[in-house]
């Protein structure tokens, strides 16, 4: 039986396989025993495999835990579905896995083999294991989880019940009236209620850790939009935090002044106050999640006696000194009264009653915000947000009804304006009806009490006046208090994440509950600053805008999940719908400016700066956002819709496919392609991976070729294929590569600089694909660079068989003072990251462009779309045709208007006039030199036939073939010395690729390109069109 060994410990696990009939699969911290064995021997019960360390010393074997995993019926490695197979999120563990394909292929006739039961019906099997979870680990006191109860619920309905409920809802009532009140609370319920539906589905589509709105929109819409959001939802709940903090310093400080107390002024006394009790919060949360939780609920006490004290006093029968200050019990009348509006002061319209009130509605986040200190997020959010949501607004429509129906507007709170007898004559207002002369300070507006003057209606209205003191200090505090938990956690998951530099440093945790010390210091700082100096009254319209922001974000990302159709959108919550989603996120979009615009602006402004930011760095996390599926849909969509398109000459581009193998091999054939076709055209690079070299073959080989052309900004594709050899894997890949239109049609390759070294079946192979390549009605480009483009030598990679390493090319010819490297290395600090020649700034030099056939535009096309690049962009493009010298300048005057009829800016067009003249003697000689290795000398043999000499070795030059090519031989070399006359210090030459014939033999065929190429200092390229059209001068 093979072992396969835990790499991890190196310990070789005994797995037990047991038939006995037993349980469903779970822990077990016995030994399974299969001694019991079923008495039909027919019926088979799948074994379960027992892991346990058998080489673990006795201390870990106490502490260690047996798994018991039970196999399929198909086989005694195949398990059965267990959750530990799909959860990835252990804290602390490693993740079981199920057995590999290759170890379900491989093991059967082992496992088979080993799986004999002996006589006590167990037998042993080497397995790995999943990694012992209890033994390391030591165990220390369980974290405080909650329930949707004290979780989510009692926060959100702490958050939501504010200082606003107590000192401003009477006063909205008294402007809006009853009826346009309960319109304000509505239209803010129907905002937060859709967000609140929005944050339950994706709270229960998948597991939610810590984080709240942060974790849910980051992992939803990605780190683009959920990085800048985390940033500014966590300062927003900081300044809430002091915002409220301030509310109850004020309060305090009116508090004091009734009993004549002033510790040094107004401003100062609020900002002592203010520290003191921010100082305060920090303590109880820096205690910990329990200590906050128990505050937190002597709050909520607080303010249902407080509740329950208001609604006492309205029943109670007014006393005079009540009646002076306007409060008459329920009275039809005034509750009549009190349904229409009376719009006072600049304030006086509706949107500004609703810009004052929606702030109240603002803590639905509360509970979301603390989700990893929750038993099960996935059930508590969705109920505890909701019921908060219904008790909340239960308890504003009954306040602001009630205290309606009790209070006039306008009171003196004069005991003298009391009506002797009945007589109302001159009598204004409503309190004439029941008794009270209200009327001189009606007129004037000067009341100081009443329904529209005070904001000390409910204190007043109450059984007992300090109660509601009490539950303003209630509402205020736990609101800053919530703030001041929310806040450290949102921004504990932010800098876990490490978008942003220089926030690490906060994301440790403490204790069992993990908690973010660092982060509450650093709340509680910038707390204490805008206690200090800041405007509150600008902030708080800050505060406002960020929060509707992330509920703008929040529906947004449950729309955008629901509208990809992705296969990973299922929310356990199904009462939701993507268009009330989409609804809530328009709505708070609206609001924003509705309620202030340059706030929006601002807000709109931080949130596309911190975007840019991310955006720009690219960090390398990878949370399967909804922004990925609708990515693919897009691509599909138009990929799909792009097939019913009919090809027309001016939209072609070329669609390369690269034979680059690994891509970090050869750097200047990326580049080069690189250069024309991004942004503009397909790239794929194909890899073709011999069968030799497969089992050698790393597993993240493809990773990391993506990886290398992402970080060197190549938009490419990467394919690697399996074949035998590099003509049928070329095959291959020319058929297969590409979706649709989106398909390549011209195959880009190296040259073959070790030709005359190499295997005489790899040139015939390399040919053959030039074939196979023209035969596919593909265009060609065969790249040669001066020192070759393998740069495999300066790594420690493994040459890949299918591409043979390129040597330096030796060159006899002079050579220029400023011979310049194509694969200059420059790594900059990155090993992997050569830099070539193409990604360099070429100045002014010179492409080199001789057309010596009409392939249909292709060897035009590509050094203009070079041109558009701005390393080339300065590149003078020079146009080399063959002519006589009779006619040479009309045949330029003839090449210059095409040119210009194509609308490509290359005016200067040289004649080759010498083209068909002898070559040089010691160049002619230099070629037949070349290919001497490869006659066959078939004329100086006897006795051996030639056409067997000729399907023994194809790839050899006949005499007879050699001298029926022998001029195209010399016409190859001749153009040879005019490519290196006139293109000594180009940037690039571009060469018409001559179309290989059937009766050409391979040998004769590669010195060709050889020579064509030969002696040059800077890249060539060998290239040509299908010969269809890729240039047009027509508009239709």
């Amino acid at each position: 039986m093979g072992q396969i060994t835990s790499k991890s410990s190196g310990l070789v696990p005994r797995v037990r396989f047991s038939t006995a009939e037993e349980e469903p699969p779970r822990y077990s911290s016995h030994r399974f025993n299969g001694s019991s064995q079923q008495q039909n021997d027919n019926l088979q019960i799948p074994p379960t495999i027992v892991v346990s360390d058998t080489d673990s010393s006795p201390s870990e074997r106490r502490g260690s835990r047996v798994e018991l995993r039970r196999s399929s019926i198909y086989s005694t490695l195949d398990l059965v579905p267990q959750l530990e197979h799909y959860d990835s999120s252990f804290p602390h563990q490693q993740t079981r896995s199920r057995p590999s394909l290759e170890a379900l292929r491989k093991a059967y006739e082992d496992v088979e083999a080993v799986s004999t039961t002996t006589d006590s019906g167990v037998s042993t099997v080497a397995a790995a294991d999943g990694g012992n979870e209890d033994s390391q680990a030591p165990k220390t006191k369980e974290p405080v989880r909650f329930g949707w109860v004290i979780g989510v619920m009692v926060r959100c309905m702490l958050n939501i019940w504010g200082v606003i409920l107590f000192l401003r809802l009477s006063w909205i009532t008294s402007q809006a009236g009853i009826l346009l009140t309960w319109l304000i609370i509505l239209m803010s319920v129907t905002v937060t209620s859709v967000t609140a539906l929005s944050i339950s589905a994706i709270a229960t589509n998948g597991r939610v850790t810590s984080g709240g709105a942060y974790f849910m929109i980051s992992r939803s819409l990605g780190p683009e939009i959920g990085g800048p959001i985390g940033m500014v939802f966590s300062f927003a709940n900081a300044l809430a935090c002091a915002l409220n903090t301030v509310g109850f310093a004020e309060v305090v400080r009116d508090l004091l002044q009734d009993f004549n107390v002033v510790m040094v002024d107004a401003v100062n006394d609020v900002r002592i106050v203010g520290v003191i009790t921010v100082t305060v919060l920090l303590l109880i949360s820096m205690a910990g999640m329990e200590w906050e939780s128990k505050t937190q609920i002597l709050f909520f006490i607080v303010l249902l006696v407080s509740f329950a004290n208001y609604l006492v006093g309205t029943i109670i029968p007014p006393i005079p000194e009540k009646q002076a200050v306007g409060i008459f019990g329920y009275r039809s009348e005034i509750f009549i009264e009190n349904l229409k509006p009376d719009w006072r002061g600049p304030e006086g319209n509706f949107f500004q009653m609703f810009a004052i009130f929606f702030p109240s509605a603002i803590g639905i986040l509360s509970g979301a915000n603390i989700s990893g200190d929750l038993k099960d997020p996935a059930t508590s959010i969705p109920k505890g947000t909701l019921m908060a949501i219904f008790w909340t607004t239960m308890s504003y429509l009954i306040i602001s009804a009630t205290v309606a129906s009790c209070v006039v507007r306008d009171a003196s709170g004069n005991m003298t304006d009391i009506l002797p007898g009945n007589i109302t004559d001159g009598c204004v207002g409503l309190g004439c009806n029941f008794g009270w002369n209200f009327t001189e300070c009606t007129i004037t507006q000067s009341c100081e009490f009443g329904l529209a003057n005070s904001s000390k209606v409910l204190g007043q209205v109450s059984g007992f006046y300090y109660l509601i003191t009490a539950g303003v200090f209630a509402a205020s505090l736990s609101s800053a208090l919530g703030f001041l938990v929310s806040a450290p956690k949102v921004f504990q998951c932010l800098c876990r994440d490490n978008l942003y530099p220089y926030i690490k440093f906060f994301a440790k945790g403490y204790g069992k509950n993990d908690e973010p010390l660092r982060a509450y210091v650093l709340c509680y700082m910038i707390s204490v600053a805008f206690i200090l100096i800041a405007e509150l009254n600008t902030i708080a319209a800050l505060i406002s805008n960020f929060f509707l922001c992330s509920y703008c974000l929040i529906n947004f990302s449950c729309f955008h999940a629901s509208i990809t159709n992705s296969p990973g959108w299922r929310p356990s919550f199904h009462y939701y719908s993507k268009w009330t989603a989409l609804f809530g996120a328009v709505i708070s979009v609206v609001l924003m400016f509705l309620f202030t615009w340059w706030a929006a602006l601002i807000t709109f402004c931080i949130i596309f700066f911190l975007f840019g930011y991310i955006n720009y760095n690219k960090p390398k996390v990878n949370w399967g956002s909804s922004v990925q599926a609708g990515t693919y849909n897009m691509a599909l969509s138009y990929s799909v819709s792009l097939s019913g398109v009919e090809d027309h000459v001016k939209n072609f581009r070329p669609q390369c496919l690269v034979l680059t193998g690994p891509p970090n091999q050869r750097p200047a054939l990326v580049d080069f392609v690189g250069s024309f076709t991004k942004h503009i055209s397909l790239m794929i690079c194909g890899d073709i991976i011999m069968e030799q070299d497969r089992q050698t073959r790393p597993h993240n080989a493809t990773d990391l070729s993506v990886k290398w052309m992402n970080k060197r900004k190549v938009r490419s594709f990467y394919t690697p294929f399996s074949g035998d050899s590099l003509r049928l894997g070329a095959r291959h890949l020319l058929q297969a590569s590409g979706l649709g239109k989106l398909k390549p049609n011209t195959l880009v390759m190296g040259f073959k600089a070790n030709w005359r070294e190499s295997a005489p079946e790899s040139i015939e192979d390399y040919i053959n694909t030039i074939d196979d390549t023209f035969d596919s009605n593909y265009c060609l480009c065969i790249l040669r660079m001066m020192d070759g483009l393998d740069i495999s030598d300066q790594f420690d990679f493994e040459v890949n068989q299918g591409f043979e390493p390129d040597e330096s090319v030796d060159n006899d010819d002079e050579q220029s003072p400023e011979r310049e490297s194509a694969d200059d290395i420059s790594d900059k600090g990155d090993s992997d990251q050569i830099k070539t020649v193409f990604q360099n700034d070429q100045g002014k030099k010179t492409i080199d462009v001789y057309w010596i056939a009409d392939d249909g535009g292709l060897t035009l096309l590509v050094p203009y779309l070079l041109t558009r690049r701005k390393r080339w962009h300065r590149s003078k493009v020079r146009v080399f045709i063959v002519g006589d010298e009779q006619n040479m300048e009309e045949g330029r005057n003839e090449m210059v208007g095409l040119l210009k009829r194509f609308r490509l800016d290359f005016n200067d067009v040289i004649v080759m006039t010498d083209s068909e003249r002898r070559p040089h003697a010691k160049n002619l000689s230099r070629f037949v030199e070349s290919v001497a290795p490869f006659m066959l000398h078939d004329e100086q043999q006897e006795g051996v036939s030639v056409q067997e000499l000729r399907q023994s070795t194809p790839w050899k030059i006949s005499d007879k073939d050699f001298e029926a090519f022998k001029l195209k031989s010399e016409r190859k070399v001749r153009l040879n010395e005019i490519i290196r006359r006139n293109s000594q210090h180009a940037a690039l030459v571009l060469v018409s690729l001559p179309v290989p014939q059937s009766d050409c033999p391979s040998a004769l065929y590669m010195a060709w390109l050889d020579t064509l190429t030969c002696g040059l200092h800077c890249p060539a390229v060998l290239i040509r069109g299908n010969q269809q059209n890729v240039l047009t001068y027509y508009c239709q």
